[in-house]
């Protein structure tokens, strides 16, 4: 992450901006707000956390294998590791080139759920 801080009205410091020699005038003469980038260190990426339960198709991560180019990423030769010479990458449209789309049981999350439709299949009183 970085810090951007733009100082119009604090004063240039000596020796920032080019002088005149020899009493010709400079086009770098006029006084521009000075822009100061400072990074920020020892931040701490957060991880992700896994939903618990995670989903059982997609293990937690909510992405799958694309069902057009089957995670390839591209359309052309999907059977071979590598193109032949010559031959260029015809990206999948579905999934763009990334080889992943949305899990369509989570549809993303990551978190468990039953299959839609079959909740009656989850009855636990046994009827006498």
């Amino acid at each position: 992450m970085a810090r951007v801080v733009a100082s119009a009205s604090s004063p240039i410091p000596e020796g920032f901006l080019p002088r005149p020699q020899n009493g010709s005038s400079s086009r770098l003469e006029a006084s521009r707000p000075s822009w100061i980038v400072r990074t920020e260190s020892n931040i701490r990426k957060e991880k992700l956390k896994r939903p618990d339960p995670p989903c059982v198709v997609c293990i937690g991560s909510g992405r799958v294998n694309c069902h057009y180019c089957h995670g390839r990423g591209r359309t052309n030769c999907v059977h071979l590791a590598m193109l032949p010479k010559g031959e260029w990458p015809k990206w999948c449209r579905t999934c763009g080139g990334s080889g992943l789309g949305y899990c369509s049981r989570c549809l993303g999350t990551g978190e468990y759920r039953d299959i839609m439709g079959f909740h009656f299949m989850k009855n636990t009183t046994k009827p006498s």
